[in-house]
């Protein structure tokens, strides 16, 4: 590497070496010709040379020891198999900001295996047939314990977060290992003002488009095979909420999408559908209710009022600082939520 030093950031300047071992993994830390370096250097104010397997970093005290905690965690992840790409960067620079960061890489993930050793354990991840899921923000970190620990789970927070995705992650490695029988995902068939009798075909044609989020989840978890495979023998169940009345869903990882758009009334239908050895999820973002006619109340608001505190049910909120898509979602998200909104 040859370029220009970036304007570091105010502070006493300072400057420090890192030497990695196993040189055979730095072209994937450093990026196709230094990228990832580039997007460290833009971001964080440093400027980073790298020669063989020793990387100085110069810039202000602050800003070269968050590049440094930062290039050797994304050396960690390197390790542990995962693809380097500017979402995770953006990642482990918004964890690295967080004070709680040295205890959540540090701690000791599901089997025993400290989160940051690279070990078999490897840290807290869910396996699927198709990737291996790791957290991407200090939140999705909590959300992930949550659960693989809690029955009942509301994750509330704007679109990107992961809170969906992870869920069904979580779901399709359960139905993997045999802990539940089927997966059963839902969600209320509402969007901005689009009624289900308008648009063409059956049911199940009517139905699909608004469940378009969760086939991507699990096709993104399973082989397309094993999804259509899996649904057709009801191993995998998509559903609109109506579909669930009068049912008790046992030996089942039920998840509900965009929970923000029932009414307090189906709410209370679907949490109590609940049966033995089953995990529900519930999902939504009470900013972005859809319902119509009105400002009616979201059953999503209703139910985390009124269960909050209770034993067994997990209450996790997201915020824009978690959100894992492109770094301009986190940006629209803010100008929309944010003072002024």
């Amino acid at each position: 590497m040859s370029r220009k030093p970036v304007q570091a950031q105010s502070g006493e300047r300072s400057r420090t070496e890192v030497n990695f071992d196993k040189p055979q993994l730095l072209p994937q830390l450093f990026g196709e010709y230094d990228s990832n370096l580039l997007a460290l250097e833009e971001r964080l104010g440093v400027y980073i040379h790298a020669r063989g397997q020793r990387v100085v970093i110069e810039g202000s005290a602050e800003a070269v020891a968050h590049a440094r905690e930062v290039l050797q965690e994304l050396h960690t992840r390197v390790i542990r198999g995962e693809d380097i790409d500017t979402g995770l960067i953006e990642a482990v620079i918004a964890m690295s900001s967080e004070p709680t960061l040295t205890g959540i890489l540090r701690a000791e993930a599901p089997g025993g295996s400290p989160a940051g050793n690279g070990g078999n354990g490897g840290g807290l991840m869910i396996r699927t047939r198709k990737k291996t899921i790791v957290p991407r923000s200090v939140t999705q970190t909590h959300y992930m314990r949550e659960l693989m620990s809690n029955d009942m789970i509301f994750a509330l927070g704007p679109a990107g977060t992961g809170k969906t995705y992870l869920a069904v992650a979580q779901a399709v490695a359960q139905l993997i290992t045999g802990s539940v029988q089927r997966l059963i995902l839902s969600r209320p068939a509402v969007e901005a003002g689009e009624r289900l009798g308008f648009l063409p075909g059956d049911m199940k044609e009517k139905v699909d488009p608004y469940l378009r989020p969760i086939y991507d989840a699990l096709y993104d978890c399973l082989p397309a095979e094993q999804v259509e495979r899996r649904i057709a023998s009801g191993e995998i169940e998509i559903a609109p909420i109506a579909f669930m009345r009068g049912r008790t869903l046992a030996d089942a990882f039920v998840i509900l999408d965009e929970a923000q758009n029932t009414t307090p009334a189906q709410m209370k239908m679907f949490l109590t559908r609940f049966g033995q050895n089953s995990r529900m999820v519930i999902c939504g973002d009470p900013n972005q209710t859809d319902l119509p006619g009105g400002p009616p109340a979201s059953g999503l608001n209703d139910a985390v009022y009124k269960l909050d505190g209770i034993e067994g049910i997990s209450i996790v909120r997201f915020g824009v600082h978690d959100v894992v898509r492109h770094p301009i979602v986190g940006r629209i998200v803010n100008a929309y939520e944010g003072p002024g909104s």
